[in-house]
């Protein structure tokens, strides 16, 4: 008779928080800028690319009430990048909460041992489902401060800080499977592609969502850029322009533009 095995679960946690979703990557992203206080060394470590790291910290301090890394100037160095102390309280919880996770799968893994394999795969697969992730570049965690009955559509306004709104149009059969009300938490979602970016202030404009900032990023493309704004707040908005409209603006790193995006491009979700 052959020997049974049991399987052990290999535990990565993605802690979901009031500040979105962290994943080990995320974690080791900010443990290497506290470690060499620079972007580019700490991506290397990871390994990531330094977009996708810089993509990383503005979507994690998008979602967070505190900054995580901010950008410092001066010194020998001539400057770098460096974690907050709410960074590293983030890190020193998510670290935590790891240990006390991979012993609940190990016991759950103990009690596992006498299901068939069967029974197994349909757990493996329910779980890929869960795994779900979204394309959108821009998201944003929000609350409910306004919610008017269009009759077909609702209109959603969402307080994301104290400077900052983002008005959503969906559909009433989407507003009552999301259960919205007033000061319920909603993470809101945005496509670069959706993004139009602008850089005079006399200009009327039909769109409700209007984000003032200051150019941070571009990544120059061969048709079309990436160009990111960073928000009074410290959050950050990500457009995708052509190279050829970005020239006729001027578009760089300091330059005061504004994000511009209509109500019905806003894709709203909650958690649970």
């Amino acid at each position: 008779m052959p020997e049974q095995t049991s399987s052990r679960f290999i535990g990565r946690l993605s802690l979901e928080t009031e500040i979105g979703a962290f994943s080990d990557k995320r974690i080791r992203l900010l443990e290497m800028i506290e470690q060499h206080g620079s972007i580019n060394q700490a991506a290397k470590a990871v390994p990531l690319s330094y977009k996708a790291a810089w993509d990383a910290i503005d979507a994690m301090n998008n979602m967070s009430p505190e900054p995580l890394v901010v950008r410092v100037s001066g010194g020998r160095q001539g400057g770098g990048t460096q974690l907050t102390e709410y960074g590293r309280r983030l890190i020193a919880m998510y670290r935590a909460l790891e240990l006390e996770y991979q012993a609940a799968l190990d016991h759950l893994s103990s009690r596992l041992e006498h299901l068939q394999d069967a029974d197994i795969s349909e757990f493996q697969t329910l779980m890929r489902k869960l795994a779900l992730r979204t394309s959108a570049r821009n998201q944003f965690v929000g609350t409910v401060v306004g919610l008017r009955d269009g009759g077909v559509d609702f209109e959603v306004d969402l307080r994301i800080d104290e400077g900052t709104e983002i008005a959503a149009v969906i559909t009433r059969e989407s507003a009552e499977n999301l259960q919205l009300v007033m000061g319920k938490e909603v993470v809101a979602m945005i496509k670069s592609s959706s993004v139009l970016v602008c850089t005079e202030r006399e200009l009327v404009l039909t769109a409700r969502n209007q984000l003032w900032g200051e150019v941070s990023e571009i990544h120059h493309g061969s048709v079309n850029d990436e160009v990111t704004l960073r928000l009074p707040s410290g959050r950050s908005v990500t457009a995708i322009v052509s190279h050829d409209s970005g020239l006729a603006m001027d578009l760089k790193p300091g330059r005061v533009a504004c994000a511009v995006f209509k109500a019905s491009s806003v894709i709203l979700a909650v958690y649970g």
